[in-house]
């Protein structure tokens, strides 16, 4: 078949490109934000990609178009589509529908740490020789690629509660209908969707209601939402982690990076990984059980989460300069910053931390988390803030109590110049070159030029000799051009 895959370039939509080509069909797609590095990675696939939605890039027909949740009625490919019947389909549903089919599926649901979980499940999977296929909102660095097919029966998907398309508004991880499924966490979020915490819950009870009961559902003991959802009802046995749980982790290092976990109250292994932070320990817990339930002893698990590496975006360490550590997260609540910040500081001790705070998702723009955003940098030795101008809200007063000292910014050259004034080391995230020149003008020490998605080598190849120059003398003394990293 022909699709054409509107929205394609999205996290979810492009990895489910390469999974449509490599089930032998022809991709092409349309998205307003066509760069690198998703639009290199979709080229080098072999997949056509246009700029914008224009009506002509559905002429001639595809033979189904594949709808992002992003496309809104009025959008002129939308409307094209819909007036001449063209047959369409959600985003999930043709993953349901097309790859999901007779698999079973290890999906991984919850607030926070749904990329970080997922990711790690299918390396725990992949080292135990399992082969799985994976959907992932990030690019693992165990893998280098989003999405696969892989080779077995087991497909781990990323499964979160955002609706499915402008006419499917059912959460996307009903259509995945799991066998296996992690509930992390739950907490109010996507406010752009949802009015409250209680229809979330109601959500994640239509998740459970998928489930077989053949199947097995993990979830914190601690967490009250969960709790709440599940007494809804359940047909499905139950497997509880965290204190109070059936799967315990003994810190054996404060930070997170090393620990013992425990299995009903019996030891089942040591894991020593590059990870820190007790809601990463969490997450290690639920990908156990998620594994044990296919196969993989826990002392395997747990030998493999040693040699894991995260997702970009994910407490990645994108460079070290004059003594300065940068670290990019991808931390877009308040308990999301808290409890990246408990991990940082928990491994650097009294080394100052600077952290920088952008309000970007959906939510955090529409203000539904103001409440916590003050006190969510409390480990912080001081915090800037990047206030854009159509925030809609005055996050100046919103943090102006935080207990560290505040800054607030209203553009990244502000931003860099308060950094910069403070003799502190400047990296900064850049989504095309033209934004990298910019901010190296600005004085950005460090440039990191890549979207939210895959940071990949073929755009790496692309961009080396304009942003990686051999050093000179002057550059190895923090003058000159500014480092990248792809």
């Amino acid at each position: 078949m022909h699709l054409h895959i509107l929205g394609i370039c999205g996290t979810f939509m492009g990895s489910l490109a390469l999974l449509a080509r490599d089930l032998g069909h022809k991709v092409t797609g349309s998205d307003q934000n066509v760069y690198p590095p998703m639009s290199t990675q979709l080229e080098n696939a072999g997949i056509t990609l246009m700029q914008g939605y224009d009506r002509s890039h559905l002429q001639p027909h595809p033979d189904l178009v594949i709808v992002g949740n992003a496309m809104k009625r009025g959008i002129d490919a939308v409307e094209y589509m819909l007036n001449a019947g063209l047959p369409y389909v959600s985003g999930p549903q043709f993953l349901a529908d097309h790859v999901l089919q007779g698999k079973h599926v290890l999906g991984v649901a919850g607030t926070h740490g749904k990329t970080t979980t997922t990711t790690m499940l299918a390396w725990v999977l992949e080292h135990a020789g399992m082969s799985p296929g994976f959907l992932i909102g990030g690019v693992p660095q165990n893998f280098g690629i989003s999405a696969r097919l892989g080779g077995t029966p087991f497909f781990v998907v990323e499964a979160d509660e955002y609706d499915s398309a402008f006419f499917d508004k059912r959460s996307k991880f009903v259509h995945y209908r799991p066998r296996t499924a992690i509930l992390n966490n739950l907490e109010f979020d996507h406010a752009d969707i949802f009015p409250d915490l209680a229809a979330i819950e109601r959500q994640f009870h239509h998740l459970v209601r998928t489930v077989p009961g053949e199947g097995l559902i993990i979830h914190p003991e601690s967490e009250t939402a969960l709790k709440r959802v599940i007494e809804m009802g359940c047909w499905t046995p139950v497997q509880t982690t965290g204190e109070g749980g059936q799967w315990q982790a003994r810190l054996l290092s404060e930070d997170g990076s090393r620990f013992e976990v425990i299995f009903d109250g019996e030891v089942q292994g040591a894991v020593e990984w590059e990870l820190t932070g007790r809601h990463n320990v969490n997450n290690a817990l639920a990908t156990l059980a998620a594994a044990r339930h296919v196969g993989v002893l826990p002392k395997q698990g747990a030998e493999a989460l040693s040699e894991f590496r995260s997702v970009k975006r994910r407490m990645e360490k994108v460079a070290e300069v004059n003594g300065v550590t940068i670290y990019d997260d991808f931390a877009h609540h308040p308990t999301a910053i808290a409890t990246t910040l408990d991990g940082l500081r928990k491994r650097v001790g009294d080394t100052p931390i600077i952290a920088v705070v952008e309000p970007r998702s959906n939510s955090m723009k529409l203000g539904a988390h103001r409440e916590g955003l003050a006190e969510s940098v409390a480990l912080a030795d001081q915090a800037i803030w990047y206030a854009p101008a159509n925030l809609g809200w005055d996050l100046a007063a919103t943090v102006a109590g935080s207990p560290v000292p505040t800054t607030v910014c209203d553009s990244l050259d502000a931003i860099i110049a308060k950094v910069k004034a403070a003799g502190k080391i400047v990296g900064v995230n850049a989504f095309v070159p033209a934004q990298a020149d910019a901010y190296a003008a600005a004085g950005a020490d460090y440039v990191n030029v890549g979207a939210d998605v895959a940071l990949l080598a073929r755009a790496a190849e692309a961009l080396a000799d304009r942003w990686c120059p051999e050093p000179s003398d002057a550059a190895a003394d923090g003058e000159g051009a500014p480092r990248a990293s792809y």
